[in-house]
């Protein structure tokens, strides 16, 4: 192993505490610059950084109970050290544990902390021995801890989670959230299911094993990937034959059922995904009723990237803009046929892919974050047609911004819900259905309570119970003596 890897690997834990980036943008900067790596030190560096964050609560609730110095007083360089070195003696058999703590010891020495490393070595040495014998809080005494050491959940939202879902559900969800999740491959809908498999059978050879969504045709998930080029080196990726889309997104634009000739207005469109799936759906020869998506974002660097995605799939029927969501455009009132509102939301669902949103989401936040969608969630729903379709979605698993936005869609807005029953997998719906009868089954009733016609017009996709992320749909049809201005 190349010598500097741990180093870079401190580094890059250093310039995370330091919120510097976004976790998933910093590791794959310091990838890509790495990239001359053996093939084994960049697995090494990815699962050292990756574990070493996502694992963050137990790793520091057990240098808590072996370090005289709590893991907040430490010197910054050192709680990365140690968090680092932790992880591998508690997650990595392959990497001996002598090995382990010489090169911490090393490592502390090299960036100026010599007089600490007997300290750092009496106390990995001393988990090294005892890991065997560390134990969690007690599951029936302290329920809350216990989730949040076990899988590195901050206690608010362990609680949250044990609140509304019971232990069941919320242990499942939370053991889904700590598994790696496979890429998804969105392949364009205009491609045949041979073209799609000879393609697949292309990158089989290239060291990549693809396996099908249970939810849709076109949409692959990569259960192997060997190829150190990246995804944009895959067959098919320069032409447009594919994006990176996660099956929930690419629901979410099946859910509205857009139709050829609709204009479409994506709301909050970065990176694209949704905008490109909707534009060939709406997609028509037709000269006198060309279907088209208008998608929009609130900053130029938000509409650069879908302005790339767009040019690569080769999306001719998408126009983009700089927009505030927030704000509403007189010109569209009432002019489309479907608007996607997928709003900024907490995020917790992609957590699996984002790890350290967990770390930096708060009650106060999550509570802003209400209040701009709702104000996103006004300003675009003017835009639809009477008798057209309003689809609302979130990344996040919160009542808050998804169940309680049915109710302010409903209520407030005065939409009226529109079942997922003809639009989304039976397998799905069944998935759905088997949580209600677990939480029935517990005594947990659903944190906001909807009327019949608003439940089957949502569903929240939970990771552990859907093969998709932390995702939530909710339909409505604008009534035509409604005004939601």
């Amino acid at each position: 192993m190349a010598e500097n890897i741990r180093e870079i690997i401190l580094d890059t834990l250093l310039a995370l505490e330091r919120e510097e980036e976004y976790s998933h943008r910093l590791i794959k900067a310091v990838q890509d610059k790495y990239n001359y790596l053996e093939e084994r030190d960049r697995a090494f560096l990815k699962r050292v950084t990756e574990g070493s964050l996502e694992r963050q609560l137990e790793l520091d609730y057990y240098l808590n109970q072996y370090s005289k110095t709590p893991v907040k007083k430490m010197r910054p360089l050192i709680r990365c050290l140690l968090r680092m070195s932790v992880y591998q003696l508690l997650y990595m058999d392959s990497v001996p544990d002598s090995a382990v703590c010489n090169e911490a010891c090393k490592l502390a020495a090299k960036r100026g902390f010599a007089s600490l490393k007997g300290y750092v070595n009496g106390v990995l040495r001393t988990i090294a021995r005892e890991k065997g014998a560390l134990s969690l809080p007690d599951k029936n005494q302290e329920p809350v801890r216990h989730l949040s050491v076990k899988y590195s959940m901050p206690e608010w939202l362990s609680e949250l989670w044990l609140d509304e879902y019971g232990w069941q559900i919320t242990a499942a969800l939370l053991d889904a959230l700590m598994q790696i999740h496979p890429v998804s491959l969105r392949f364009v809908s205009t491609l045949s299911e041979a073209e799609r498999e000879e393609l697949c059978s292309r990158m089989y050879q290239q060291g990549v094993r693809l396996s099908h969504s249970r939810y849709l045709p076109y949409v692959y998930l990569m259960e192997e990937f060997g190829m150190a080029e990246g995804v944009s080196a895959l067959p098919g990726f320069e032409d447009g034959a594919f994006t990176i889309q996660d099956v929930s997104s690419a629901l979410a634009v099946e859910a509205a059922g857009i139709r050829e000739g609709d204009l479409v207005i994506d709301v909050c469109a970065a990176p694209g995904g949704k905008s490109i799936l909707a534009g060939e759906k709406a997609w028509t020869d037709k000269a006198d009723c060309q279907g088209r998506v208008l998608a929009r974002d609130v900053s130029e660097d938000k509409v650069t990237v879908i302005e790339e995605n767009i040019r690569r799939m080769k999306a001719l029927n998408i126009q983009t803009e700089v927009f505030d969501g927030t704000y509403t455009d007189e010109a569209l009132v009432e002019k489309a046929d479907v608007v996607l509102l997928d709003v900024p939301c907490s995020g917790l669902g992609v957590m699996g892919k984002k790890r350290d949103i967990k770390y930096h989401m708060t009650k106060e936040k999550m509570a802003g974050l209400m209040e701009l969608q709702k104000q996103i969630a006004r300003a675009g729903a003017c835009y639809v047609k009477p008798g057209g379709i309003l689809l609302y979605s979130t990344c996040t698993i919160h009542s808050g911004e998804n169940q309680a936005m049915v109710r302010f869609f409903t209520q407030d807005l005065g939409f009226e819900p529109v079942s997922l029953e003809d639009v989304l997998p039976d397998v799905l719906l069944a998935q759905k259905k088997q949580i209600e009868k677990e939480m029935c089954k517990v005594g947990k009733e659903p944190a906001v309570r909807l009327t019949k016609e608003e439940s089957d017009a949502c569903i929240q996709l939970l990771p552990g119970y859907m093969e998709a992320d932390g995702f939530f749909i909710a339909k409505f049809r604008r009534k035509t003596d409604c005004c939601p201005v």
